[in-house]
């Protein structure tokens, strides 16, 4: 019977792309259900052959060490860097984005505390 091995809800598509193929580059057989139409349903790698579920998790749990400290290794460069997404950046890269989305935040805002400071 299948046994569920990795839930890929919210997971980057390039790590899902490399722990498909780590299970396929060590001969384990999985499917992959996907969250469906409606994305209620699980998306997940499911193991076929139960009998190497210990194996599968060792794997996965390596690879999982190995990815943490790569990515945080990319991040504290990229920080030393000075690369470091900020607000200030993301205003540089994409003005009318950033404006569009404070005007929209203001406005809800006004909205909201509006009818309480009314003066009749």
């Amino acid at each position: 019977m299948a046994k569920l091995l990795f839930k890929l809800r919210h997971v980057p598509d390039d790590e899902a792309m490399e722990v498909k193929e780590l299970l396929a580059a060590h001969d384990l057989e999985v499917y992959e259900t996907d969250a469906g139409n409606w994305g209620v349903s699980l998306p997940a790698l499911w193991l076929q052959d139960d009998s190497r579920y210990d194996e599968a998790c060792a794997l996965l749990d390596q690879y999982q060490r190995e990815r943490t400290a790569r990515v945080r290794a990319e991040y504290a460069e990229l920080k030393a860097r000075g690369g470091e997404p900020s607000l200030l950046s993301s205003l540089r890269a994409h003005p009318l984005r950033v404006l569009f989305y404070t005007g929209l935040s203001a406005s809800i805002l006004y909205l909201s505390v509006s009818s309480f400071f009314r003066f009749q």
